[in-house]
């Protein structure tokens, strides 16, 4: 009995994306793949999109566009209270807000402009046919329409062609047949980024992957050698009574992503913020290692702290400073809390001993100080360590030597 080529062309195409979907491929694996799978299977594909929504904190949605001969590329797309003039005007935008399945429009058939300015434009350069559709992941069904500001659940899809005949009905129907199935790939692998993503934003870029890869029981803990970093912005609590609520949370966001950024570029991870500060960890290689980093943060954090003063200073705006202790041991990382609320930590007598420094920043008139230990890790260091005397710190049995970094000639942590 003769096989269907249609029906073999179908169960290749859905056999590929089960597979990959199951092997966990990631979004831009799997769409790359599907358009040379088309190609493959026949299909004169030109360019396809696909659109979904994103779980993010910098942005609210992803596209993805694809082009034969140039491969394709992710995009971002801001939160925004009102959808933009382009999004407006775009088949998408009209298959969400004007209760419609499906949208096929054939640009040789027709003389006047197509309505959608991206049909207008994807004809300028050869497009003689697009299709648009979407699958929703929702598991009810009847909306008829969407809020303009709302996020769909589910992803939008088109498929543009320049063959000169347009897309034949076997064409549309191995489309048509695969996209459930495409759908449910792309719903597990953006599921994945989005796991992937939120882990790296709320618990940190090391241990949002730790966690990732299994280590999610509590107690599981590992000793390491590394620099610990306290930081604090300086009178934040009289500053938060005099300040409205906005704005003492711009002033914290703007003071604590400059600190975050600085850490990360000197490959730091950051454990927690506590109010108005931050703990953050260096963990690079040898405990040396972790040292200079450690040092080679603080300087940036200067310069990138006096840059953001003096730019905040010009609009008007309240202007504070920050201390900084650093101390370097051996600390257990790790889950830590109950089976129903777990806390990706540090603890240990390291991490105990950097709080007692932190609490030597008054007294001794030094916004940044930085344990003995710390300062013998880091030799040879290129930076200005300076003592300023020995101490005795609160649960610590013997005296620990404290430092303070100087910088063009002066005390850089001066208060």
């Amino acid at each position: 009995m003769a096989t269907d080529p249609n029906a073999a062309k179908s169960y290749e195409l859905v056999e590929w994306l089960v597979t990959r979907g199951l092997e966990g491929a990631s979004e831009q694996e799997l769409l790359d793949g599907y358009c040379h799978k088309l190609l493959d299977l026949d299909v004169p594909l030109m360019r396809f999109h696909a659109a979904h929504p994103a779980l993010h904190p910098a942005y609210g949605g992803t596209g993805y566009s694809w082009y034969t001969g140039r491969g394709g590329e992710f995009e971002t797309f801001d939160y925004t209270e009102t959808p933009s003039e382009q999004w407006r005007q775009s088949p998408l935008y009209a298959i969400l807000n004007e209760g419609l399945d499906e949208i096929r429009e054939r640009m040789v058939d027709q003389n006047t402009a197509s309505r959608f300015p991206l049909l207008n434009d994807l004809r300028e350069i050869g497009a003689t046919e697009y299709y648009a559709t979407g699958v929703s992941f929702d598991t009810h069904a009847g909306q008829e329409r969407y809020e303009a500001h709302q996020p769909i659940n589910g992803v939008l899809l088109s498929w543009t062609t320049d063959s000169m005949d347009g897309f034949g009905e076997d064409d549309m129907s191995l489309i048509k047949m695969a996209l459930p199935h495409l759908g449910l790939a792309l719903k597990s692998a953006s599921s994945a980024t989005v796991a992937r993503d939120l882990m790296r934003v709320y618990l940190g870029r090391d241990a949002g992957q730790r966690v990732l890869s299994g280590e999610i029981r509590r107690g599981s803990l590992q000793q390491i050698d590394a620099v610990i970093w306290n930081f604090d912005l300086e009178g934040f609590t009289g500053l938060s009574e005099e300040l409205p609520g906005n704005e003492i949370i711009d002033m914290l966001n703007d003071y604590l992503a400059v600190a975050v950024d600085v850490v990360h570029k000197f490959d730091g991870s950051i454990l927690k913020f506590m109010g108005d500060g931050l703990m953050a960890i260096f963990d690079v290689g040898e405990i040396d290692a972790d040292a200079r980093a450690a040092l080679n943060a603080v300087a940036e954090l200067q310069n990138k702290m006096a840059t953001l003063n003096d730019h905040r200073a010009a609009k008007g705006q309240r202007v504070t400073n920050y201390t900084l202790a650093l101390h370097a041991g051996e600390i257990l990382y790790g889950n830590i809390g109950a089976e129903s609320r777990l806390d990706f930590t540090v603890i240990g007598p390291a991490v105990n001993q950097a709080a007692r420094i932190a609490g030597m920043h008054r007294s001794l008139d030094q916004r940044i100080l930085l344990s003995d230990d710390v300062a013998r890790a880091a030799q040879p260091c290129a930076h200005d360590l300076v003592s300023v005397g020995r101490y005795m710190l609160r649960g610590v049995a013997e005296p620990k030597e404290l430092f303070t970094l100087y910088a063009n000639g002066k005390p850089a942590g001066g208060g």
